[in-house]
């Protein structure tokens, strides 16, 4: 289990203003990044190491996911 007391959480930049489905991310913590549902900020979080969470990013930014 991770300690995410320090986290800085952030908003995706696809996040609409309307309160909807946004997605909050904390990449401030020291090997691992953070992500969870912005609506359910008490819940689970998904932690990645931040190699593996930016090999996601790339791939959906490249339309392979």
């Amino acid at each position: 289990m991770h300690d995410l007391s320090g986290a800085s959480w952030r908003k995706s930049t696809r996040s609409g203003s309307n309160g909807g489905n946004c997605v909050e991310v904390a990449d401030n913590l020291p090997g691992i990044v953070a992500v969870r549902d912005s609506k359910d900020s008490e819940g689970a979080a998904l932690v990645f190491e931040p190699e593996d969470f930016a090999a996601f990013i790339a791939a959906l930014k490249n339309d392979r996911i």
